[in-house]
């Protein structure tokens, strides 16, 4: 199955949406839900999984392996039916940057966490890779498997606020776990303690932190969805509270 050489565009500040250009015949996959337009031509079908699985035993596993990072057990196929360019929009769910990256480039290999994946050249094997440390399983915020990517095109990932984008040369990076959104081939990622105690205790950074080391490439979100939506929370709960004591005035 040969990938396609996507064109695209990214629109928006903050919160972003990604254009793709088809030419006739071409195709781009993408999670389901993901679309927020598409011109006339456009044709598309939901499938199992990328596609790239044959037969019977290896559509079951794209299943499985679907199934356990929490996402959708159909990917969705658009492709340009018309004789003319045509354009399809995705974006996701919440305010946040998209980052496009180009497979090729980055050693035909990434690894993201479970939400962060938008949509991609037709080709792109989507799978799992299971974390070698079980700290990191337990503890990460992003589970024991973290998404896999793999192919020769381009990628479409969705971060939380601003992306921003460390090339490591055999250096270590620490952050917040929710914060990470992909990594290339050559980083080793594990989980250690925050600190001290009390820093763990009373900091307000959590009690763990994501530690990468190695020489490749860092994406990190500067507001991850679980930061955001816990922040709605408690201003919510807090309102709610504060209504009350009014009322029991």
């Amino acid at each position: 199955m040969a990938d396609h050489r996507l064109e695209y565009e990214i629109l928006g500040n903050s919160a972003q949406t990604v254009e793709i250009i088809l030419d006739p015949g071409e195709t781009v996959i993408a999670e389901a839900g993901a679309m927020n337009y598409m011109t006339g031509s456009i044709r598309f079908e939901t499938r199992m999984g990328d596609g790239s699985e044959s037969g019977v035993l290896g559509k079951l596993w794209g299943m499985g392996k679907r199934m356990l990072t929490g996402e959708s057990l159909f990917m969705t196929h658009f492709t340009n039916g018309g004789k003319t360019v045509q354009r399809v929009g995705f974006a996701a769910p919440y305010p946040g940057s998209v980052v496009a990256v180009d497979l090729q480039q980055v050693g035909g290999r990434l690894i993201c966490q479970k939400d962060s994946f938008l949509c991609a050249a037709h080709g792109t094997r989507i799978g799992i890779t299971f974390n070698k440390r079980i700290g990191a399983g337990f503890f990460g915020g992003e589970g024991f498997i973290l998404q896999e990517l793999e192919g020769k095109g381009l990628a479409f990932l969705h971060a939380g606020g601003t992306v921003i984008r460390k090339e490591l040369n055999n250096e270590t990076l620490r952050l917040d776990t929710g914060c990470l959104v992909g990594f290339t081939d050559g980083i080793d990622y594990s989980i250690a303690l925050a600190g001290g105690l009390k820093s763990m205790l009373f900091g307000g950074e959590g009690i763990l932190l994501a530690t990468l080391k190695g020489t490749g490439t860092v994406w990190i979100q500067s507001l991850p969805f679980s930061r955001l939506a816990e922040r709605v929370y408690e201003s919510t709960f807090k309102a709610r509270e504060e209504i009350r004591a009014d009322d029991s005035k």
